[in-house]
């Protein structure tokens, strides 16, 4: 049985203002597949913000499903055409036929569109025929059969059976298609009972609430009154088990968009919050505003920071290859490449010798990537642990921060995988551990030889 079609917002039915977001959609896509971070640049452009509400909607909407369905997709239209077309015409098939299997755009009208679009595009034009040919055809045959295995990029899945074993790679590629809730942390966990009914959400613990509402989170109970702020279940664990006390001093490095920021500056820290981004840091900045909350915000490159003393606490969410936010971000599976990981784990080994130089003796260090690499996870602890014999690494106690005991891993971290039973629907990748620095690392090392 195929699944149901989503729904998604539907444009204006004459010709030009329909093409208008389908067109969006087209270049969003585009740049998804592109380069990392494009689709956040092409939704963020001034093009795209021109559109109506409506048509920004449907254009994001049909862009994401065709991301979340791509794999698929690519097989289906492999079946129909025995040389594949150049990349353009490749671009408007995919989108005719997410429109046909997988929203609730009538056959015909995701047909004409797609032809409509063709003859309006010089290097298309040619390719009119073979579009209105597949798209009718794939219109008229049911929906194929499909394996998880099928959602995921190859090179990715067999990294994740390689990792995890052949069930949990099936498990995480199943999840590609499906759309997750949404994610709220509260400023004050203990109002969880207040927020939950007025959200429709259910609490997850730690002060986070998941809801199945959708639209303009502005418009939501409780954001201009800076009462919570949307952050995955997942990446909100990393700032909890800081855990900093009220006047303790924190840095958060790689800071923004400054979900963990707001969490350690609600619980009474005094954050120096660092990011090489000046454009997110001004998001971040909003965001405190909006919270009631303060933070020392510095544009600088973590990894040649000076300070004058070390920290209390130092939290470290590393760049990586976000192969943990697919839930979320299906354009971050498909803009990834091999060869990036060896490169970012680099990255990342770096900047952690640079992080830990910055914690006082006793002093708390939180490592954390939102990738299902293991390169850029547990090798990094056992790295790191090698090179600083005057750290140790500090395991989480079951549930500690919220995050489910199954979570736990024989590194001493934390393994958060999205296809996880708890919570219901999962949660981002992610690897997480902390460290504390001891007062005597030679006594350390000394332990750790013997």
């Amino acid at each position: 049985m195929s699944p149901p079609r989503q729904s998604s917002p539907v444009p204006p039915t004459q010709e030009g203002e329909a093409l208008a977001p389908r067109f969006a959609a087209l270049g969003l896509l585009e740049a998804a597949l592109a380069r990392r971070s494009g689709l956040d640049e092409a939704t963020s452009s001034k093009a795209f913000l021109a559109l109506s509400v409506r048509d920004r909607a449907f254009a994001r909407a049909l862009a994401m499903a065709t991301l979340r369905h791509l794999g698929p997709i690519d097989a289906l239209l492999r079946d129909k055409i025995k040389r594949q077309p150049p990349d353009g015409v490749q671009n408007l098939l995919r989108l005719g036929v997410t429109q046909i299997r997988h929203l609730d755009t009538p056959d015909f009208a995701a047909v004409a569109t797609s032809v409509d679009m063709a003859e309006a595009t010089p290097k298309a034009r040619s390719f009119k025929g073979m579009i209105n040919a597949v798209l009718r055809a794939i219109a008229r045959e049911p929906e194929p059969p499909t394996r998880p295995s099928d959602f995921a990029p190859s090179w990715l899945y067999a990294r994740w059976r390689a990792a995890y074993g052949e069930d949990v790679a099936d498990a995480l590629a199943a999840q590609i298609k499906e759309e997750p809730a949404t994610d709220l942390t509260l400023r004050d966990p203990d109002e969880a009972g207040r927020w939950a009914p007025l959200l429709d959400a259910v609490a997850l613990g730690g002060g986070t609430l998941r809801t199945e509402r959708r639209g303009d989170v502005t418009e939501w109970p409780g954001f201009l009154e800076g009462r919570w702020w949307v952050q995955d279940a997942a990446a909100a664990i990393p700032a909890r088990l800081l855990a900093p006390k009220t006047g303790d001093r924190v840095l958060d490095l790689c800071a923004a968009p400054g979900g963990k920021t707001l969490q350690l500056a609600a619980l009474g820290a005094r954050v120096t919050a660092v990011d090489r981004s000046a454009a997110r840091l001004r998001r971040l900045a909003e965001n405190l505003t909006r919270m009631g909350l303060a933070a020392d915000v510095r544009t600088a490159d973590a990894a040649a920071l000076k300070v004058e003393e070390p920290y209390d606490g130092v939290l470290l969410d590393a760049p990586c290859s976000a192969t943990g936010t697919y839930r979320r971000h299906p354009d971050v599976l498909w803009a990834a490449r091999p060869g990036d990981i060896a490169k970012l784990a680099a990255v990342q080994s770096a900047l952690l010798d640079c992080a830990a130089d910055h914690v006082r003796k006793g002093g708390r260090l939180v490592y954390c990537v939102c990738s299902l690499e293991p390169e850029e996870g547990e090798d990094q602890t056992e790295a790191f642990l090698a090179r600083h014999a005057d750290f140790e690494i500090e395991p989480p106690r079951p549930g500690e921060g919220g995050a489910p005991a199954a979570a736990l891993s024989p590194s001493g971290g934390l393994r958060l995988i999205p296809s996880l039973a708890e919570p219901k629907g999962g949660v981002d990748g992610f690897y997480i551990a902390r460290f504390r620095r001891t007062l005597d690392g030679a006594a350390h090392s000394a332990a750790v030889q013997a």
